[in-house]
């Protein structure tokens, strides 16, 4: 904790040093896209994207889960969603998943997250049942289920109406990328000869 008070006191140094880049920001925020990532320390987006003050929303939950949409019930997830889409009219949307996930890996491999309702709950609430026939995959069982739970929370994203209104008009876009912590190499879900799978950007 010492260090984050020291960089957290000698921060307003740094701002000085950049003074007119950070006082733009008094005017508002204009970020390009809405990033949906695992609440994991190891994931850091303005890191892994480069993107500076502004530029980038952030979501971020336990294994970057969307819950489904419910106007009656809204819940902070939602409304950061709804928020960075009809006010802040961000035009890209993505969802990061990442390696060593302990939200997926703890579905994966059927854990007993008794001692952690609150965990056990947003998980079972908010991950695809799906996950754990991932348990069978040899290779890396994680990895895949991390992959196919990204692209299961963009199918969430396109049932929230502000979503598919600006997904509709080619006004939007969504991206599922995949993070390795112990690389730091990034790949995104696309199409290439008719196959899809998560490729190097």
């Amino acid at each position: 904790m010492k260090s984050l008070i020291a960089n957290a006191r000698s921060f307003a140094t740094h701002v000085t040093e950049r003074a007119e880049e950070f006082r733009a920001l008094e005017a508002g925020q204009h970020p390009e896209a809405l990033f949906i990532t695992c609440s994991d320390s190891r994931v850091v987006p303005s890191l892994i994207t480069g993107a500076r003050p502004g530029e980038l929303f952030e979501l971020r939950t336990a294994g970057n889960i969307v819950p489904e949409y419910c106007s009656d019930h809204p819940a902070g997830e939602t409304a950061t969603i709804e928020y960075a889409v009809r006010v802040l009219a961000v035009r890209t949307l993505v969802v990061c998943g990442h390696s060593h996930c302990g939200a997926v890996g703890a579905l994966v491999r059927g854990d007993d997250l008794s001692g952690a309702p609150a965990v056990r709950g947003w998980l079972e609430r908010g991950a695809s049942a799906e996950l754990k026939a991932f348990a069978d995959d040899r290779d890396d069982p994680v990895v895949a289920a991390v992959q196919r739970h990204a692209l299961a929370q963009l199918d969430r994203l396109r049932a929230y109406p502000c979503v598919a209104e600006r997904l509709s008009d080619g006004r939007m876009t969504l991206h599922a990328w995949y993070y390795e912590v112990h690389t730091g190499s990034v790949l995104a879900h696309r199409t290439t000869d008719g196959e899809a799978a998560f490729l190097p950007l």
